[in-house]
Formats: C-alpha cells, structure tokens, sequence
C-alpha cells in the first residue's frame, strides 16, 4: 500500500499529437513524474512508473477523457527501475485497476519482492511493447539498476521522438551510480551507444524526477560527463 503523502504536482498535458496524447503528474516528497501516453484512435492507455499516490495517478488516468471519443482503456502498466521511489503505488494501482504490469527483466524479482506485483511481461532491449495505437521501444540502459529500460514512443508521421528515460538520463547527466566505476561506465556506454548514436537532437527526454530536454542540447556534453565520471 502506498504512502499517503500531498500532491505537489497538477496534472499537466505535455503533448497533444496526431495520433496520442501524453501527460504526465508529479507525486511524492521525491517529485517523481508519472507519465501517461493515451491513444486517441483506440482509447489504449499505458502508465508509467506508478511512483505514489494512487488517488493522484487515478485522476491522471481519468484526465485524458477529452482527449479521445474512445473509452479509456488501461492496456499496461510500465516501470522503468526497481527503486523504491518508482514502485510504491505499483501494487494499489494494479489492485484497483487490474492492469497487466511490465519491467525490465532484471529488476522485475527485485520489484516483486518489494510490491508483491508480478511483471506479466520481462522486457530485455530491443523489444518493441505494442498496444492498439500506442508503440513503444524498449532501451536497456544498465548501471542505475540492472534492469533500468528507457521508452521510446515512436512517432507517426510528422510526431516527435519522445524517450521515457526513468531515472537513467537527465538534463545534465546520466543517473546516478554511486560512485562505481563498473556501474557508470555500463550508463554512459549504453546511453552514448543505444540514445546518442540512434536518434536525432529533436529527441524529446522526459526523466522520472524534474524537467525535461532534447538530445541536441545535452549530446556536446556526453564526453565531458565521461570524463567526470557521472
């Protein structure tokens, strides 16, 4: 059961596209973004990171009715990491919603043992998360968690790259490693080699805590971040 604890965040509409909306609530004391991608041609929605406070997310679900003639459609449940600050609504959203749940595969143990909620669906890199109108790219991003996946939704026509990064990749820097030599060389390969080298600098980033940015502006960074070692 989640903590209750305020909402520090509205809920705001990031993105009104062709094809789907996303918006997205920050909850908790640790400021966490709940994201939510709604189909408008099917209804479809899928959540990302249950962070905390159900009642908030569930009104984040509910905001999106205008946003399609469609009825809403709960089809799947994301999280990005294991971490405790991403999970703790996980098990009561799942409980009111009965929503299938999906995680990288090593951190869905981790997540299991902490919520009780089974991951219905292992996602390892490469794997493509399909729903009626919504497609999402699974990225492997190792050394904040075994198992970190960023999301990439992935655009129809004219719509931008927009990459759901969890807590692996944020304005200023990949996440954090804990001053571990092996774990930041594991972030920093895989966000140079599976972000930086596959998509362009209007590559929208949307983190799991604070703001957001765009490839172009952080890419002239990437090494010096190597360099500093985090």
């Amino acid at each position: 059961m989640s903590k209750t604890s305020p909402t520090i965040g509205s809920i705001k509409l990031l993105y009104d596209l062709p094809q789907v909306t996303i918006r997205t609530r920050s909850v908790s004391e640790m400021d966490n973004n709940v994201y939510l991608i709604t189909s408008k041609t099917t209804g479809s929605q899928v959540l990302i990171d249950a962070a905390d406070e159900p009642d908030a997310i569930m009104e984040l679900l509910a905001s999106a009715a205008d946003d399609t003639p469609c009825d809403l459609d709960l089809v799947s449940l994301i999280t990005t990491h294991e971490h405790w600050d991403h999970i703790r609504a996980l098990a009561d959203i799942v409980d009111r919603t009965q929503v299938p749940t999906s995680a990288g595969a090593p951190d869905a143990d981790a997540i299991e043992e902490a919520t009780g909620v089974t991951a219905k669906v292992r996602l390892k890199h490469g794997d493509k998360a399909q729903f009626p109108g919504i497609e999402l790219d699974v990225i492997g991003l190792r050394g904040h968690t075994p198992g970190s996946v960023a999301l990439v939704y992935v655009p129809n026509g004219d719509e931008p790259t927009i990459i759901f990064s969890g807590d692996s990749l944020f304005p200023g820097g990949v996440g954090n490693t804990w001053n571990d030599p092996e774990r930041f060389s594991s972030l920093i390969d895989d966000v140079s080699q599976r972000v930086f080298n596959k998509y362009d600098d209007d590559t929208v980033v949307l983190p799991g805590h604070g703001g957001s940015t765009v490839l172009g502006t952080e890419r002239p960074h990437v090494e010096q971040w190597r360099e500093r070692g985090w």
